[in-house]
């Protein structure tokens, strides 16, 4: 028999101690979790109760979009003045913009001719022309506007907009991801992963072509009595399976994501039934010219998942389409041809429908592009100052908040920060972002984390 002094004794004995106290601290975490996630509500009254969120990655150029620059056609081809210097990365003399910028709608906001769709709903639209970031990297630029921070493995916006309100309909996803048939953004999944929140608050991926959802109808099919009965027998197993594995949160969304799929077999398949809609609104998405078609389906689609109670949606590109290292002018007119329209049928489709008004519509990307040429004729990343636009619920149209300077290179009026902007999403929400919190680790976390975000108040109607 082996004898332990008590020094030995106190040191073993700790170790399971520590054990024991993470065992407890990580089951209380797990037990809070589920406790808000199964009673979800706001924490005011909401002016949104929905987001679709249209991303345009790579960082589209604000001084060709949203932000005219006059000092730009003055001192085209001329070196930047050296308080606008960029001495990071060099990119050259100055780049006037090939594109003429016009004021639109009774506000006489201006917008590039190459949005003229988007410019016919300048009175519904606040621009912000002060945003800034924090890295001119895309990932690191996508971690912090998806997920608060630019370090990656956090929960994206639309997980935490699913863990605190959850779905205004159990039979579909609170958060949906439309991605490009042609192929996923940068980063990929990650722009939509829950991070160390339960997977159950992930983003849903549907196609806009084919079968929304892969393996949801089965090939052979059966009567709504042999279906009910399956899925009653599949329910008292599962949780007869679940009550001998407490805690395991992968469980639980695997068997919460089974549930959901037999509940979404006719919901879905409604939903995205893009056949239903008169020829007038597809035409109204662009749907009939090729160009327009692929991002006009998920627009509309989009629409359709909002309209059905459906709580984040997000509209992705394939790849990276707004990175004009190369080419600025002609590839940036490519994406404004691909998407300018849609996303003007969009905002008219819901203003028609009287959803605008509870929609939140989310424009913008990671970052903009540098004042500087890149090269002959392209733009760099542009961290320091960019723009993106809001419409819809909450938001005071014909709206211009923020300024960077002459040459748009810096925020320097008003500047809003990314963390600026999550807060301001959820307080349209309902959610106020200083107690929408995750026990992770014995630490509460916030999507705006460690900043001090405040409301951007000036596009709030």
């Amino acid at each position: 028999m082996m004898h332990l002094n008590r020094r030995e004794a106190i040191s073993r004995l700790g170790g399971g101690l520590g054990g024991l106290a993470l065992a407890a601290l990580l089951a209380d975490e797990q037990a809070r979790a589920e406790s808000k996630s199964s009673n979800p509500k706001p924490h005011h009254a909401p002016k949104a109760t929905a987001i679709i969120q249209l991303f345009m990655h790579g960082g589209p150029s604000h001084v060709d979009l949203l932000d005219p620059k006059p000092a730009l056609e003055k001192f085209d081809g001329k070196p930047p003045p050296a308080e606008v210097a960029d001495d990071e990365k060099l990119t050259g003399n100055l780049l006037r913009s090939p594109f003429k910028f016009t004021p639109a709608g009774k506000s006489g906001i201006p917008f590039s001719e190459v949005l003229p769709g988007i410019a016919n709903h300048a009175d519904d639209i606040a621009v912000i022309r002060s945003m800034f970031t924090e890295h001119r990297n895309h990932e690191q630029a996508l971690w912090m506007m998806h997920s608060g921070l630019t370090v990656a493995g956090r929960p994206s916006l639309g997980a935490w907009a699913a863990y605190g309100l959850g779905s205004e309909n159990r039979d579909l996803p609170a958060y949906v991801v439309l991605p490009d048939p042609k192929g996923l953004p940068v980063d990929g999944i990650r722009n939509w992963a829950s991070g160390w929140m339960p997977p159950t608050f992930q983003g849903t991926q549907f196609r806009s072509e084919g079968t929304p959802v892969l393996n949801l109808t089965p090939k052979t099919a059966r009567s709504l009595a042999v279906e009910k009965g399956r899925m009653d027998l599949l329910g008292e197993l599962n949780a007869q399976h679940r009550s001998t594995r407490p805690g395991e949160l992968e469980l639980d969304a695997r068997i919460g994501s089974f549930e959901l799929a037999s509940r979404m077999q006719l919901s879905a398949t409604d939903a995205l039934d893009l056949s239903k809609e008169p020829v007038k609104v597809q035409e109204l998405y662009g749907l009939n010219n090729p160009v327009t078609r692929a991002y006009g389906l998920r627009c509309v689609m989009a629409r359709r998942l909002v309209q059905r109670g459906v709580r984040f949606v997000q509209v992705f590109m394939a790849g990276q389409p707004w990175d004009t290292h190369n080419n600025n002018a002609s590839q940036t007119r490519v994406c404004c041809q691909q998407t300018d329209k849609p996303v003007a049928g969009l905002l008219t489709d819901l203003k028609q429908m009287g959803l605008l008004d509870r929609t939140l519509v989310l424009w913008g990307g990671e970052f903009g592009r540098t004042p500087g040429a890149q090269g002959k004729d392209g733009r760099d990343h542009h961290p320091y100052g960019f723009s993106t636009w809001l419409a819809g619920g909450g938001i005071k149209g014909g709206t211009i908040h923020g300024a960077t300077d002459d040459f748009g290179y810096r925020a320097v009026t008003d500047r809003c920060k990314v963390s600026d902007l999550h807060a301001t999403i959820l307080h349209l929400l309902g959610l106020d972002h200083s107690r929408l919190t995750f026990p992770h680790h014995g630490r509460e976390e916030r999507l705006t984390d460690v900043y001090e975000a405040k409301l951007i108040k000036p596009i709030l109607a």
